[in-house]
């Protein structure tokens, strides 16, 4: 298995997309490094995954059991295909991902969102969804600067 080692760089950026699939690179590497060991602090079905995995219709637990064989993407693309619940039309996973990556903050998480903000980019105003500031964290968690 190619398992990232998200110890020393972070996993695909949450607009990444595999089959049109938003936040499923993400899953991926994050599944993949936290059976490999090397997770760092990322957290394989955390909320954001849990998101992407509703919406396919598949459970965690069985996912990385697959992913634990060696699959690469397209092989675990293919089993997401033949075991989802949810079946989509190429339209509905574009809209699903646009949203995805457009998501902001509601009410009830703004104020974790705006803290998660001034710990990565304070004074940053041009980061309002939650893609976003997952792709600055990264960055900035990972040796560059906000």
């Amino acid at each position: 298995m190619n398992a990232p080692d998200l110890t020393k760089r972070p996993p695909r950026s949450p607009k990444a997309r595999l089959g049109g699939y938003a936040l499923l690179p993400r899953m991926l590497d994050k599944c993949r490094a936290e059976i490999a060991g090397t997770p760092g602090t990322f957290h394989y079905a955390c909320p954001n995954d849990q998101r992407i995995l509703t919406f396919l219709g598949i459970t965690a637990e069985p996912l990385k059991a697959f992913v634990a064989t060696g699959a690469g993407d397209g092989a675990v693309l293919e089993w997401i295909k033949a075991n989802q619940t949810q079946q989509h039309t190429p339209a509905q996973i574009e809209a699903w991902s646009d949203a995805a990556d457009k998501r902001r903050p509601d009410p009830g998480d703004r104020a974790k969102f705006e803290e998660y903000l001034a710990e990565c980019g304070p004074g940053r105003t041009d980061i309002v969804t939650w893609s976003d500031l997952l792709d600055l964290d990264d960055h900035v968690s990972y040796g560059g600067k906000a």
